[in-house]
């Protein structure tokens, strides 16, 4: 499982609550796209409508190779669910505060697969504390790896 795009603002901005695993509908020359590694999801989301679940800002960038039936890079993106998965994100979604994230793309058996978060949003004291555990981990490391010596 190699991540092709992660989401790097996704466990910043938000507390994961679940993850689900969805596929994509992708079209034309996006997954040669994906191949080569162009691909943003930071500004991505998703929505369930109608019973189905969509991506929307996910930019993939044009195939470089493409020619007139190149993909549109912002274009509104179909993911794979199954029924009681697409409910279980309708519910979860409905909860004030709650969002869909996309938080990777990543190739499985041959497939791109997006892994989906389901997020509460972060007060701005909670990314704080985020910044000062990640601080004095890092510091610890630095002390144990001077003290190894």
């Amino acid at each position: 499982m190699a991540d092709i795009v992660t989401n790097s603002k996704a466990r910043r901005d938000y507390h994961i609550l679940e993850t689900f695993e969805a596929g994509i509908v992708l079209h034309g020359t996006e997954v040669k796209a994906l191949r080569a590694g162009k691909g943003q999801i930071a500004d991505a989301f998703a929505r369930v409508e109608n019973g189905e679940v969509f991506l929307y800002n996910a930019h993939i960038d044009e195939y470089s190779h493409g020619n007139l039936q190149n993909h549109q890079p912002k274009a509104v993106r179909k993911l794979l669910l199954n029924k009681s998965e697409i409910w279980k994100l309708f519910e979860l979604a409905a909860v004030k505060g709650n969002a869909l994230v996309p938080l990777s793309f990543y190739w499985k058996n041959g497939r791109v697969k997006v892994a989906l978060g389901v997020g509460k949003g972060k007060a701005q004291f909670d990314k704080r504390e985020d910044l000062k555990r990640k601080d004095a981990d890092l510091e610890m490391k630095r002390a144990t790896m001077r003290r190894g010596r």
